[in-house]
């Protein structure tokens, strides 16, 4: 079994949450301010560093984002951190290979909380003028109540942004990444959602490992 610590901000869902992440195979040891799991080591490749951050009221994003957590674990030598968007530190972000971030769909677009996190990167973090995040991978996820209701929009720009900064995205799960329609004839994440979300973050994985491999990194 691994070792997971969930962040104190979900301290109002760890039961719960502690019951969905042993469903994957992880254990719930101590409750602080972040989360890493580490999938064991299975071949002689470069260990790599994901980030999954991300923004959840109702817990739907904060369910695809442990699924995500969840595909790119199974991936060995991967270790990966997962935050909420408030919480992620300058070493969390410049320490990854890789980051996945995760929106609901508020007005037909990423949240407020997500557009400050990628304002952030500049403002306290100062990724420019030395586009501190190039070559490291990048993808992204949403969740909305309805069928047309921003999904793309939202994830293309969140990819957008990283695009800005000269990273290199990929998708799984979807065209754009891993969504998930959370009201109408499937109400909340259903098992093919998370299904798709666990694609995009093994795809993550992989190709992040296909490029510190190539010594881009």
């Amino acid at each position: 079994m691994r070792n997971i610590v969930l962040p104190h901000a979900t301290v109002y869902k760890s039961v719960s949450r502690w019951h969905r992440l042993l469903a994957v195979g992880l254990t719930c040891v101590s409750l602080t301010s972040g989360c890493v799991v580490s999938s064991r080591a299975g071949d002689a490749s470069p260990s790599i560093k994901i980030l999954v951050t991300y923004h959840s009221l109702a817990g739907n994003t904060e369910r695809m984002a442990e699924a995500v957590v969840a595909g790119a674990q199974s991936v060995a030598r991967s270790q990966v951190v997962l935050k909420r968007v408030g919480q992620v530190t300058a070493d969390d972000l410049f320490s990854a290979d890789a980051v996945v971030v995760g929106s609901p769909v508020y007005w037909s677009n990423m949240s407020g909380e997500v557009k400050t996190f990628f304002d952030n990167w500049q403002f306290k973090f100062g990724v420019f003028p030395e586009f501190k995040m190039k070559n490291k991978v990048g993808a992204a996820f949403a969740t909305g109540g309805q069928v047309s209701s921003g999904k793309e929009v939202t994830m293309l720009t969140i990819l957008a942004a990283m695009l800005g900064n000269q990273m290199i995205v990929v998708s799984d799960g979807g065209a754009f990444g891993a969504a998930a329609t959370t009201e109408g004839d499937s109400p909340g994440i259903d098992d093919r959602e998370l299904a798709d979300a666990r694609a995009l973050g093994r795809r993550v994985a992989e190709v992040t490992k296909l490029v510190r491999a190539g010594s881009l990194r």
